[in-house]
């Protein structure tokens, strides 16, 4: 399979860069070809400049890149923290300049933007991993976990991908050594399960 994942984290010895080395290797075992974005090391460019809006603006090489490797991806992987129940703005940015009109979705015909639109990713799956310092049960109860609607009902599925999964570990900062091993262990089980099902 051909696997997109997207890293955004500052800090390069953040558990979201062991979550993203975990997803690597296991792809690298079952012998998958990946596409690997590390968006704060890369420095991509997070602002949406005006004149990129239109259906028909012509892209910068990197967006066209990125855009292109999404539309042939056949699963995609996205690691983030958990910051104000957002994905950081380097993540934001990407989102902004990538799921675009034309390339991840598309308005059908008379269709002025009002209506729903149509998917054009073909991935088959979309995993997002995300860590967190809130207790699991304030982010359900008390913020709504606003992740788990932004990844699966405004992005992937809008974009064609029904088969969304997501899982937040928490909380990071209180972890011991064996928490995070074992966290690491769900991330290559679901990476394992998703790139190997048929």
């Amino acid at each position: 399979m051909n696997i997109t994942i997207i890293l955004a984290n500052p800090n390069k010895n953040s558990f979201c860069h062991a979550i993203a080395c975990a997803c690597t290797d296991r792809l690298k075992n079952d012998k998958h070809h990946i596409h690997f974005h590390d968006l704060y090391k890369e420095k991509f460019p997070a602002l949406l400049p005006y004149k990129e809006i239109p259906r028909t603006a012509k892209l910068p090489s990197i967006i066209k890149k990125h855009c292109e490797e999404i539309k042939r991806a056949d699963g995609i992987i996205i690691i983030h923290p958990n910051w104000w129940g957002q994905p950081p703005a380097i993540l934001k940015g990407w989102i902004d300049r990538v799921i675009r009109p034309g390339e991840a979705y598309e308005f059908m015909e008379g269709d002025e933007g009002d209506g729903i639109p149509r998917g054009l990713l073909n991935a088959e799956f979309a995993l997002v991993f995300n860590t967190s310092n809130t207790p699991a049960k304030r982010e359900r109860e008390v913020f709504k976990d606003p992740l788990e609607t932004l990844w699966k009902n405004c992005i992937f599925n809008l974009c064609g991908i029904a088969r969304v999964k997501r899982k937040m570990f928490n909380v990071v900062v209180t972890s011991t050594d064996a928490e995070r091993r074992k966290w690491l262990k769900t991330v290559e089980k679901m990476v394992g399960e998703e790139v190997n099902r048929r």
